[in-house]
């Protein structure tokens, strides 16, 4: 995937001065052997930390290798101060972890205490104000606090990604689309850069590229992607103009940022204007790496953003659509798959999603938008069912009392016929009922959810938390029995 960073890890293991060092050092060891027999590299810091002087030339060390991500290492009980200084003063993402003690026999000479020191370590970060990653049990054996790091690699890799972020917009939101109503106030908090452009100014850059002489290699390659569903083969031309208008937008304008996101105009002027619909250019982009989301939802493009660098794979952007009517759930779903008919729902747009997440495709039209303008304006929508799978529904969002709030849900696509147009699946999430009145339109949420191909909840939910205070409230679908705070007890 383009447009993401590469992480490199560093460890660096602590001392408290009255426990052996030893034992900290033999403890990283194991750690780095572990991780680099499983998961790969990981630079191992030599300086072992008790003090402040250690501290200044431990990350001068990591500095020195390039690393942009630290794991400070309890092998023992560890010095409290110098611990969190190198968490203070590491330019990157941190996270905290101790080891375990390891044999019965060894618990005089070989006693490390990290379990109690991760305690004091923690007590420490708040009292600094600092965040750091630490895992739902920091405390574990060598290759348990290798998958541990491996964990806060994806973590690593999204706080990163998110700190040198541009979101270009383009146009404002259609009028009575309030649902992606987006302040800006946020994107700054969680250190993103945004520049909002007007649709007039894409449509002179998109007039500009006429006759590019790298349309043809462009149209070739939809072509190619496409295959027997190249329905509208006479659009390509000016799909691949604006694919590359948005390209040489992105490298014209990131400026200093390394990462960018797009969120683009689709309707009502687009399609008159510009002759076409965007939304199969925004899924061959989401297949880079950039995703872009539909009708200028800001919020949703980060979303997305996070699920391309949590998955490292193509996301996608649906509305929470419609119902699936009884009577196809009790012909396809009820008694075939476990769940309920309000735990099923429709997931849809016109046509974004990568054809690569499809079980099939066609290049066509947009069926709405042609209802009221001539359809040769409407071509360049990417239709088929989604192809069945596992799936996470999130999103983080603005909401309309501006505080940063996020859900995530685990689900899946069935191998059912949508019998529909577009983009478009037959969703399945446990307690999605519940979930959809409680969350979803108890907490303001827009119809847009971003959607990851696989389960990635832990990861999400763990990145929503290190994000820190920005975020007040992460909500998931509760299970049976566990009841949100606005359900009625006695339904």
């Amino acid at each position: 995937m383009e447009n993401m960073p590469i992480v490199k890890l560093g460890i660096i293991a602590v001392s408290r001065d009255c426990f052996p060092m030893s034992l900290s050092i033999s403890r990283r060891q194991a750690v780095v052997a572990e991780y680099t027999k499983t998961y790969g590299e990981i630079y191992e810091c030599q300086t072992t930390v008790e003090n402040e002087v250690d501290m200044r030339k431990a990350l001068a060390e990591v500095n020195e290798a390039g690393c942009n991500a630290l794991v400070v290492f309890l092998g023992n009980f560890g010095p409290e101060s110098s611990e969190i200084l190198l968490v203070k003063e590491f330019c990157g993402p941190s996270m905290v972890v101790a080891a375990a003690e390891e044999a019965g026999d060894r618990l005089c000479d070989d006693r490390g205490d990290a379990y109690c020191g991760m305690l004091n370590a923690s007590y420490n970060l708040k009292l600094r104000n600092l965040k750091a990653y630490i895992p739902e049990y920091p405390v574990g054996t060598a290759s348990e606090v290798a998958d541990m790091i491996n964990d806060f690699k994806t973590i690593a890799r999204t706080s990163i990604a998110l700190n040198d972020l541009k979101l270009i917009s383009f146009g404002p939101r259609p009028q009575d689309f309030l649902a992606c109503n987006a302040p800006i106030k946020q994107l700054y908090n969680l250190g993103i850069e945004i520049q909002e452009n007007s649709e007039l100014d894409l449509f002179e850059a998109f007039n500009k590229h006429a006759g590019d002489a790298r349309i043809p290699e462009v149209v070739a390659d939809m072509a190619k992607e496409l295959g027997d569903g190249n329905k509208k083969p006479e659009v390509l031309e000016k799909l691949a103009q604006y694919e590359l208008t948005l390209l040489d937008w992105i490298e014209a304008n990131k400026g200093s940022r390394s990462h960018v996101v797009i969120a683009g105009k689709c309707w009502p002027a687009f399609q008159t204007q510009f002759g076409f619909v965007p939304c199969y250019v925004n899924s061959r982009l989401a297949a880079r790496g950039i995703p872009v989301s539909c009708e200028v939802d800001i919020y949703g493009a980060l979303s997305e953003f996070i699920g391309t660098c949590v998955s490292e794979d193509i996301v996608t952007l649906l509305d929470i659509n419609n119902s699936v009517p009884k009577d196809m759930y009790e012909e396809s779903i009820k008694g075939k798959f476990d769940y309920t008919h309000n735990d099923t729902f429709m997931g849809f747009h016109c046509g974004n999603t990568c054809s690569k997440k499809l079980a099939f495709c066609d290049m066509k039209y947009q069926l709405i938008m042609a209802r009221n303008l001539p359809e040769e304006v409407t071509q360049g929508t990417l239709e088929g069912d989604i192809a069945p799978g596992d799936i996470t529904f999130f999103r983080l969002q603005s909401t309309a009392d501006t505080k940063l709030r996020a859900y995530v849900a685990h689900g899946e696509v069935l191998p059912v016929a949508t019998r529909s147009f577009g983009g478009i699946g037959v969703f399945a999430i446990k307690e999605m009922g519940r979930f959809y009145r409680h969350v979803l339109i108890e907490k303001n949420y827009p119809h847009h959810g971003a959607v990851t191909f696989g389960h990635h909840g832990k990861a999400l939910f763990e990145v929503f938390k290190y994000l820190g205070v920005a975020i007040e409230d992460i909500n998931f679908n509760q299970p049976a029995g566990m009841m949100y705070p606005t359900e009625n007890p006695f339904k």
